[in-house]
């Protein structure tokens, strides 16, 4: 029975961060692809262009398929073979690592997470054409990350693990 709840808290974990991406994906994509339909000169197309590249490597490549999605999986599987009741009802927020997790994992996470929300703002205030070209480069890293985090879960499913550590606290906690 345990290691069906940890199966499932596995799934839910990884599943539930996947749902939350997408939903991102969705309501950012929705509000900037609004964008394309103005009449944008060059340095705009050179903007977008730019932006997405740089998103695609520094959010999808670097933090997302270096080590947030490895990092998730790694997780998971700690959460497949160590379950428990708070844990498995907040697997995806402990798949991504906002308790249970080392010291140092836990300042990385709580600061990128303070870092993302004060850049949401900010692009919030940019006006248009900017914002939704902001957005939509911010969809290619979150598209990127997303499809990072299926393939290793799938890889992951047919007895592939990523060589990521959970960074789960050394004492059984």
């Amino acid at each position: 029975m345990t290691n069906a709840r940890g199966s499932i808290g596995a799934i839910w974990g990884v599943g539930g961060l996947i749902g939350v991406l997408v939903y991102a994906i969705t309501r950012i994509s929705t509000r900037s692809v609004v964008v394309l339909s103005n009449d944008l000169g060059w340095h705009h197309w050179a903007v977008l262009l730019g932006c997405a590249a740089f998103m695609a490597y520094s959010e999808g490549y670097r933090g997302f398929h270096r080590s947030f999605s490895p990092r998730v999986i790694a997780r998971a599987r700690y959460l497949s073979t160590h379950p428990q009741p708070l844990r498995l009802l907040l697997a995806p927020l402990f798949c991504a690592g906002y308790f249970h997790a080392t010291r140092q994992r836990l300042t990385v996470t709580y600061l990128l997470t303070a870092m993302i929300t004060t850049l949401v703002f900010i692009v919030r205030q940019l006006p248009q054409p900017w914002r939704g070209l902001v957005g939509l480069s911010v969809v290619v890293g979150l598209t990127w990350g997303t499809l990072s985090i299926v393939v290793l879960a799938i890889e992951s499913l047919r007895g592939r693990q990523p060589d990521a550590t959970a960074d789960v606290p050394a004492s059984p906690a």
